[in-house]
């Protein structure tokens, strides 16, 4: 077999794996979100909106207890950790099934507590890889699809299967939790980086406290304000993602039932094709540097396309799916390949999953405030209007976070060549 042959192997069964189980878990955490719970709600506070924010609660949660769990999690452990994450995750949609509202509420955020840490195990199999970026962008896909399609199977379980919006949930986990079973133990087949993986990627390890703490100084910084732009990237993406069916229908889209597949899947698309690109790239600094221009320019498009919407000089659908590229293919990069692509340029000695997770944490605490200030501030403003308000203060932050973190970068790297490529960590 041709080394060539046997690499594209191991991509089409690597890539198989990690999607297949990233897009299985999104059965678990989006369907519910299909529901309208109508006339529904408790304290003075739309149901729908109680259970998403305890969701993301839960999520968030579980984002700041990945940076530690993630960051030391041994390879032996990945498949224990993942099933019994789901496992946990299932029977939480059990309880909210089982248990009368508001009671249940409770258990979409016991539901998103596991669910957080899932994506930094399955990034774990095929970071520090020469096809890293391909395999991730391919993963990133995943979500952009998922999320969509999670949706359309929690409407096919309402209306063909005749569930109630309370079981729903759950039974919609249940038709996936074989399926992810199945690709989580193939993606525990991907063998470990080899010895050319290694030379252009540099070894990924375990870290411990200590270790953490000393990369975070080095790059405080630049970290600092790219989590300023990823909080607000993550709060925006996850208020379009779980008001995708308000937002669609205030659009005019209230009777399909298939849009949410169909805005996705081109986006995902065009996000694989681009990043795919500068994962072909050898050179890190180059592939690194041309990260900050992806987000410039998603940056741009995201306040343009809204610009150009509201001047109704742009149709609903074109934006919707234009904005949602801009954002995607800025906040793709953020969960794992330009943090991979930073630990191969500057020879860190950790791993990606400390960076995603710190990243993480913060930009999920966002989406719960803004979920928070939306619901509890000002309710008479429509989801559309204050969408289109913060995608604005998005397009803004994001270019001058973006050029401020270049400019740290591109000095560092400079600084970093003087001393004959040495580790800056260590």
């Amino acid at each position: 077999m041709s080394a060539k042959t046997s690499n594209f192997r191991f991509i089409l069964k690597a890539s198989i794996a990690a999607f297949g189980t990233y897009f299985c878990m999104y059965a678990f955490r989006k369907p519910f979100t299909a529901a309208t719970f109508d006339s529904m709600s408790f304290w003075g506070i739309d149901y729908k909106i109680l259970l998403i924010l305890a969701q993301v609660i839960g999520y968030t949660f579980s984002k700041f207890l990945g940076i530690k769990i993630i960051s030391e999690l041994k390879p032996s452990k990945r498949i224990l950790y993942l099933i019994s994450f789901i496992t946990i995750s299932e029977l939480a949609l059990l309880g909210f099934a089982l248990v009368p509202a508001p009671y249940n509420i409770l258990f979409l955020f016991i539901n998103g507590l596991p669910l957080g840490m899932i994506w930094g195990i399955v990034f774990s199999y095929i970071e520090g890889r020469k096809t890293t970026e391909l395999l991730g962008v391919i993963l990133c896909s995943s979500f952009i699809v998922s999320s969509g399609t999670a949706k359309s199977a929690g409407v096919f379980v309402l209306k063909v299967l005749g569930c109630t919006e309370f079981w729903m949930p759950f039974v919609t986990g249940l038709i996936f939790i074989v399926p992810l079973i199945l690709f989580s133990l193939l993606l525990e087949r991907i063998p470990n980086p080899d010895q050319e993986d290694l030379d252009l990627r540099s070894r990924r390890k375990p870290m411990d406290r200590k270790e953490r703490v000393s990369l975070f100084r080095q790059f405080a910084f630049p970290l600092t304000v790219i989590i300023i732009f990823y909080t607000m990237l993550t709060a925006m993406r996850e208020f379009r993602d779980n008001f995708a069916r308000e937002l669609w229908d205030a659009l005019g889209y209230k009777e399909s039932i298939s849009i949410y597949m169909y805005s996705e899947i081109p986006i995902a698309i065009l996000v694989l094709v681009i990043l795919g690109y500068l994962g072909s790239m050898k050179n890190n600094y180059k592939a690194f540097k041309n990260y900050h221009i992806v987000l410039l320019i998603g940056s741009l498009l995201i306040g343009i396309t809204t610009f150009l919407f509201q001047k109704h000089l742009l149709g609903a659908f074109p934006w919707m799916m234009i904005s949602g590229f801009g954002m995607y293919i800025c906040y793709i990069p953020f969960n794992g390949l330009f943090f991979d692509r930073m630990i191969a340029t500057y020879k860190i000695k950790g791993n990606s999953g400390f960076l995603i997770y710190i990243a993480d944490a913060f930009g999920y605490l966002g989406s719960v405030l803004v979920l928070f200030f939306k619901n509890l501030g000002d309710k008479d403003i429509s989801l559309l209007s204050f969408f289109t308000t913060c995608i604005y203060l998005l397009s803004v932050v994001g270019i001058i976070t973006t050029i401020m973190s270049f400019n740290f970068f591109n000095r560092k790297f400079k600084k970093h060549i003087k001393i004959n490529a040495a580790p800056l960590y260590s």
